[in-house]
């Protein structure tokens, strides 16, 4: 019988009845086709988010064809030593994140809260490090568009560089609160102990976006602070 197995006849006072998993849906005949369909959904709402980078990722290519130099001069004004140390807090996320949904699957109560905590942790990390990133920014002026009153550049579009930056790790990082708030959300289920190796889509289908969100800032970090 698999981890989702169907619902199991259980007797009762009135004799045998058929009992549904308080998990399955009354629209889904098992647990089984529910499992199936919310990976799905899953999949299919993480190739909308590829497609939302996917046009931002694009932009950034056709204007650092255009504005090479002013890209490749802009980048020298980020801090590679953050944006590395983001990257590695991020991967480790990542791995937490994996492991606490393999513990959701063995039932491990205790380690999966662990873990998801640790990923908390890392996301938290990761925000305070963009915080102070974008407090050097404000500082000297390295805002986007009409904004930009830095000095000392010697091309013209470092601006258009800045613009591309803050909407690329702007949107990224809201991604990152939005994924703190699903992984907050599995950690109180959690602790409720909602979750074992019979039903754990949740976790895996949270862990999956959160795959995602480390994967994006991966390309993120050398496209920006490593242009050139």
């Amino acid at each position: 019988m698999s981890a989702h197995a169907e619902a199991v006849e259980r007797p009762n006072e009135a004799g045998p009845a058929l009992s549904r998993d308080f998990h399955v849906a009354h629209h889904f005949d098992s647990a089984d086709t529910q499992f199936d369909a919310g990976r799905m959904g899953v999949w299919l709402f993480l190739v909308t988010e590829i497609l939302l980078f996917g046009g931002m990722f694009c932009a950034f290519a056709v204007f650092r064809t255009w504005f090479f130099d002013s890209f490749v001069e802009a980048h020298h004004h980020l801090d590679k030593v953050m944006g590395g140390v983001n990257t590695v807090v991020l991967i480790c996320s990542s791995l937490t994140m994996a492991l606490a949904v393999r513990s959701a699957q063995k039932s491990d109560q205790k380690n999966t809260t662990r873990l998801l905590v640790i990923t908390l942790l890392c996301a938290a990390t990761f925000l305070v490090i963009k915080y102070f990133e974008y407090q050097h920014k404000f500082h000297d002026g390295l805002l986007p568009g009409k904004y930009f009153t830095a000095e000392g550049f010697t091309t013209a579009h470092a601006g258009i560089f800045f613009a591309v930056y803050f909407m690329m790790t702007g949107i990224h990082g809201i991604h990152v609160v939005l994924g703190m708030g699903l992984i907050t959300w599995i950690l109180i289920r959690n602790l409720r102990g909602e979750f074992s190796s019979r039903y754990y889509a949740p976790v895996e289908g949270v862990g999956l976006y959160w795959h995602l969100v480390d994967l994006i800032w991966i390309y993120l970090f050398p496209l920006l602070y490593l242009v050139g």
